[in-house]
């Protein structure tokens, strides 16, 4: 089976005069060819194809595939991480990983809350602010909040100021993120509790659970992309531990299963002020740098090998267009 690889490169962009901060979610050249490595241990022909501009070029040329494995974040827009399985969609060309729909509406972190919490699984207090005229009325917020841009990753717009205490500081920031992000914001209760981020592989009624680690912030930092970056100098994971198993994976199959996300990725919680286990947001294009991305890391850290993981991914995706 030929396998293209779709992915944003880091370097691709930077060398094009994009900012660090516009490629934040973008991988290094380290992780395509892990996946390279691992898909051909598995038995297949690898391609590289690249990011939506250059996958355009090759499809317009006529080549084609028999299945994608498709890491590329996109670029613009809360429909950025949609382009390339939508583009596949319409070549009817088979992809690793979530849909154009499961994509789009996931990373609008808004959106995700209305569908999960509609599927009775807990989500704290919160609002959008499309405009500041949407602070009027707070009467279903009680400090201290929570506030980041509604379709960003890697903790992209998230600082130290993200936690707000009073109403003035809540206006400041918010001003500031719809100016620098071009979006509405989202604001939440904070979670004060523990962290948690579980991953999910399958899909459905055959979704499970790869496993579960909690995330440590050194002084209560917010995990925002500064941290994740440096995370060796201001983050401890550890294995989740039995008393709190069960309530994170019942959170994670929820909202995935509620969500219709495929193959895998992974699902972020937090803990509200009485100790119950919120909803944060899902990653259905979760990194996959077998060292440091979350999803290996966390299965790993469950007894779950990076070549395991790997083939559980194609073996869902062959199952879900009848190739297995």
């Amino acid at each position: 089976m030929r396998i293209g690889l779709t992915y944003d490169l880091r370097s691709w962009y930077l060398e094009r005069g994009y900012t660090m901060d516009e490629t934040a979610e973008f991988d290094k050249e380290e992780t395509v060819v892990a996946l390279e490595n691992e898909l051909v241990r598995l038995g297949y022909e690898t391609v590289r194809i690249g990011n939506v501009f250059q996958l355009v070029e090759k499809l317009a040329a006529g080549e084609r595939w028999d299945m994608v494995f498709n890491i590329a974040e996109g670029l613009y827009g809360d429909g950025r991480e949609s382009v390339v399985p939508a583009l596949l969609d319409q070549y009817r060309i088979p992809y690793v990983f979530s849909g154009p729909v499961v994509m789009g509406v996931s990373l609008n972190k808004y959106l995700t809350r209305l569908v999960v919490a509609a599927a009775g699984v807990p989500v704290c207090p919160g609002i959008i602010a499309n405009t500041l005229h949407d602070l009027n009325d707070l009467s279903s917020l009680e400090f201290p909040l929570f506030v980041k841009p509604v379709a960003e990753g890697t903790g992209k717009g998230i600082t130290t100021r993200s936690v707000v205490r009073d109403r003035e500081s809540l206006v400041t920031l918010v001003s500031e993120l719809l100016k620098a992000y071009n979006q509405p914001v989202l604001i939440e209760e904070y979670l004060p509790g523990r962290e948690f981020t579980v991953g999910v592989t399958g899909n459905g009624a055959d979704a499970k659970v790869t496993g579960g680690m909690e995330v440590i912030c050194k002084d209560n930092l917010p995990y925002s992309v500064e941290v994740k970056e440096n995370y060796e100098n201001y983050v401890q994971y550890r294995v989740y531990d039995e008393d709190m198993r069960a309530e994170c994976d019942s959170v994670a199959l929820g909202a995935w299963r509620a969500l219709g996300a495929v193959d895998a990725g992974r699902v972020d919680m937090k803990a509200d002020r009485h100790g119950r286990m919120c909803f944060i947001e899902v990653n259905p294009l979760a990194g996959m740098n077998p060292v440091h991305s979350d999803l290996p890391m966390l299965s790993r850290m469950n007894g779950l090998a990076f070549s395991t993981l790997m083939e559980m991914i194609m073996n869902s995706a062959k199952k879900r267009y009848g190739l297995a």
